[in-house]
């Protein structure tokens, strides 16, 4: 969702939290609460939540704002998309990793519709799920699947130098090292060989 917050300079404490929620009641009750404005407000809020550590309330924030969205906007259009995202990572957070995969392919489903399979922002949901099944979900085959398919969309967007691609790159080595794949992990290495070191892993691509 295009987010108010980058127009803006903010701190992520509770007095700054406070002024969105009071924010957020004077846009629903001049707007309404299906106004997409309202709904952009109310899915900040649940980002400034969601980085506080305020999980639960960030869950029912971004519910909310979901909601609001397929009625206005229906699922295939950019704003809902990025609130299944929203949604998926706070269900993540959670360490509920059934419902984050679950609205994070949705998301992918709907941005390979709306936008293509080789959209940054398209990949990164891909990134996405692959880190849910690595990290959470331990399915380190289905998770090597998708870091490959993420990992080939990179290159052909990005080339083999961009920062995005070598941190695909380095997630998909440490799945093979975390699975025992001690064969397909060298062979990665050895076409990434001062790649791996210098970029850690990254735990979100959104």
């Amino acid at each position: 969702m295009s987010s108010l917050i980058v127009a803006t300079s903010w701190s992520s404490d509770a007095e700054e939290i406070e002024k969105y929620r009071d924010l957020v009641k004077r846009m629903e009750r001049a707007l309404g609460e299906e106004n997409v404005v309202t709904l952009q407000t109310l899915n900040d809020l649940g980002i400034m939540l969601k980085a506080t550590g305020e999980y639960e309330e960030a869950k029912e924030i971004h519910e909310r704002s979901l909601a609001g969205s397929m009625k206005v906007l229906r699922e295939d259009h950019k704003e809902t998309l990025e609130s299944l995202n929203n949604l998926g990572n706070v269900y993540g957070k959670l360490k509920n990793y059934e419902k984050d995969l679950e609205y994070n392919e949705r998301a992918l489903k709907g941005y390979e519709r709306l936008l293509g399979k080789f959209y940054p922002i398209t990949l990164g949901t891909v990134m996405n799920i692959a880190l849910i099944y690595h990290g959470g979900l331990k399915d380190y085959e289905k998770a090597e699947a998708l870091y490959q398919k993420a990992l080939e969309g990179y290159e052909a967007q990005f080339g083999k130098d961009h920062e995005k691609t070598k941190r695909c790159a380095t997630n998909f080595a440490v799945c093979f090292a975390q699975a025992g794949e001690k064969q397909t992990l060298r062979a990665v290495l050895d076409e990434w060989p001062h790649i791996l070191i210098k970029v850690p892993p990254i735990k979100s691509y959104l």
